[in-house]
């Protein structure tokens, strides 16, 4: 019976760090199709069509596996806000920000969120504790993103630092929407798909009000764009991302969960650089092996 208890445990560690590690490569790709689409419609257009689109298959698979509860309805304010925190401000500004900037660099940016969770998390989370390898690794990922921003480059226009501002504001909702879930959703005990679908549904109700739909159809005009849009930001990046998202906060803790945003930094750059044709240099490569060390440190105890 030892063996196998002891191989149930190690499944039941390998499934967290299985999710761990794939919601950070989908978030990674998210960037390329962010700028892609963004050629064609505007950017509160993408978000709109993002989370529309994936709705309906995580509402299905809600439906099979049996997720939805009347009593769910009375925590309907906090969906509210995770709906603004974690999709409304934090799209669009991501958005905002791919448009602005190189795919990578974006990307590379988002990696700050950890630094707004952990600050946050000592305020608001009496559970999350201030370790030395926390502390470590938060400092070792932020010098690896600044490495990968490169924000005093000589090179960056006023355009640029818009863009970085975007990305700023971007990370620290979605880094204000792990203390909120981890504090006020996790306790509900409400299944992921669930509050997957109240907070997209949610999040949709807002758009439908912000939205100039006006030439929204044209993304469809061009084939890349429109997979990237459908298929890697809305079912991939937005429905499955979210229900990893919920789970791995309910398995490791917001800080803890929050530091899957230092893999999109990682992957933005892969892909903006051998499929987006942006330009890549040692130092991206060295920034890049910097954040993965930061990582390693941040997620031990």
């Amino acid at each position: 019976m030892k063996p196998l208890a002891m191989t149930t445990s190690a499944q039941n560690r390998l499934l967290p760090t299985i999710a761990f590690w794939s919601l950070g490569l989908i978030w990674g790709t998210n960037f390329l199709y962010m700028k892609l689409a963004v050629q064609h419609i505007s950017p509160i257009q993408v978000v709109f069509l993002r989370v529309a689109l994936s709705i309906i298959p995580i509402v299905v698979y809600g439906v099979a596996t049996n997720s939805f509860d009347r009593k769910h309805i009375k925590s309907w304010y906090h969906f509210l806000v995770m709906a603004v925190m974690a999709t409304v401000v934090y799209y669009y500004c991501f958005v905002k920000g791919a448009h602005l900037l190189y795919s990578g660099i974006a990307g590379a940016i988002s990696g700050s969120t950890p630094i707004f969770t952990f600050v946050l998390s000592i305020l608001f989370l009496n559970e999350e504790k201030i370790t030395f390898n926390k502390v470590l690794g938060l400092i070792i990922g932020l010098l690896g993103i600044m490495l990968l921003a490169k924000p005093f480059d000589a090179g960056f226009t006023p355009t640029t630092w818009e863009g970085i501002m975007y990305m700023a504001v971007g990370s620290l909702s979605f880094g204000a929407s792990f203390i909120y879930a981890k504090k006020y959703i996790t306790p509900l005990n409400i299944p992921a798909a669930a509050l997957t679908s109240y907070q997209l549904i949610g999040a949709t109700l807002i758009l439908l009000m912000i939205t100039d739909f006006r030439g929204i159809q044209n993304v469809f005009n061009n084939t890349k764009s429109a997979l990237g849009l459908v298929i890697g930001l809305s079912f991939l990046g937005t429905g499955l991302a979210y229900l990893i998202y919920y789970f791995i906060i309910e398995q490791m803790g917001a800080l803890k969960a929050s530091s899957v945003t230092y893999i999109p930094p990682i992957i933005a750059l892969v892909v903006g650089s051998t499929l987006g044709g942006e330009p890549i240099v040692l130092t991206d490569f060295i920034a890049t092996m910097i954040v993965l060390v930061g990582v390693y440190f941040l997620k031990k105890k």
